[in-house]
C-alpha cells in the first residue's frame, strides 16, 4: 500500500507541533510570509524545529520574497525543503541547493504538464485553491476533475478538511495532502481534535485504495 503522505502547514505553536507529531504527521509547514495570517519569523519556527525529534520534514514557505530573505531564512531555521507561492522562476527556487515545492494556483486553468516542464527540477508541485497572485490557506477548493497526471509527485492542498481529505485521496491518489485552515481553531492555531480527525481519514482512505 502506498501511503499518502500528510502536511500540516502554518504552524505558529510547539503545542501544535508536537501534536501533529504524536499523530504521525510527516511534515510541517512554517509560512514566512509577512502578509499571511499565519505568518511566523525564522526564528520562532527555528526554535520549534530544534525540539522536533529526527524525521520529521520541516518545511519553509515563501512567496516573492528576495535572494537575501530566502538565504536569511535557510540559515535560520534550517528547513528540509522551500515551498514556492508565488511567481518565482525555476532558476530562483532551484538556487539555493535544497529541495523544493512550487505552489501552483489551482483557482484558475494551469497545463500540470507544462508547470512540470518548466519546474522539472521541483520534488512536487503543490496545487493549491487561489487563483494566480493569490495566498493559500484560506480554504479554497478547486475542480479536481482539472487535475492531469504527471511524472512529477502531486501534493493536495486548498480547501482540505477532515469532512473531504478522504474523498479527494480516494478521487486523485495524489503523493501527499497539505492542510492549513481546515485544522485550525482560527488562523495559526490548530483544532487537536480536527488534526486527529483528520489523519484518520487519510488513513481509512488508504486502506481502501489497496
Amino acid at each position: 500500500m502506498t501511503r499518502t503522505r500528510i502536511k500540516f502547514c502554518g504552524i505558529t505553536r510547539e503545542k501544535d507541533a508536537q501534536a501533529a507529531i504524536s499523530l504521525g504527521v510527516d511534515a510541517l509547514g512554517f509560512v514566512l510570509v509577512p502578509a499571511s495570517p499565519r505568518h511566523i519569523t525564522a526564528d520562532k519556527a527555528a526554535a520549534i524545529r530544534r525540539r522536533l525529534p529526527p524525521f520529521i520534514s520541516t518545511v519553509a514557505l515563501l512567496k516573492d520574497a528576495d535572494a537575501a530573505f530566502v538565504q536569511d531564512a535557510i540559515d535560520v531555521l534550517k528547513p528540509d525543503l522551500l515551498q514556492f507561492h508565488g511567481e518565482e522562476p525555476a532558476d530562483f527556487c532551484a538556487s539555493f541547493g535544497l529541495p523544493y515545492l512550487k505552489a501552483v494556483a489551482m483557482g484558475e486553468k494551469q497545463s500540470l504538464a507544462a508547470l512540470a516542464r518548466r519546474y522539472r527540477g521541483a520534488v512536487g508541485l503543490l496545487l493549491d485553491g487561489h487563483s494566480k497572485g493569490g495566498m493559500g490557506g484560506r480554504g479554497e477548493t478547486f475542480d479536481w476533475s482539472r487535475v492531469t497526471a504527471v511524472k512529477t509527485p502531486l501534493v493536495l492542498a486548498g480547501g482540505l478538511n477532515p469532512g473531504n481529505v478522504g474523498r479527494a485521496v480516494r478521487q486523485l491518489r495524489p503523493y501527499g495532502v497539505d492542510v492549513s485552515s481546515g485544522i485550525e481553531a482560527k488562523p495559526g492555531v490548530k483544532d487537536h481534535d480536527k488534526m486527529r480527525a483528520f489523519v484518520e481519514a487519510v488513513q481509512r482512505a488508504d486502506k481502501r485504495k489497496q
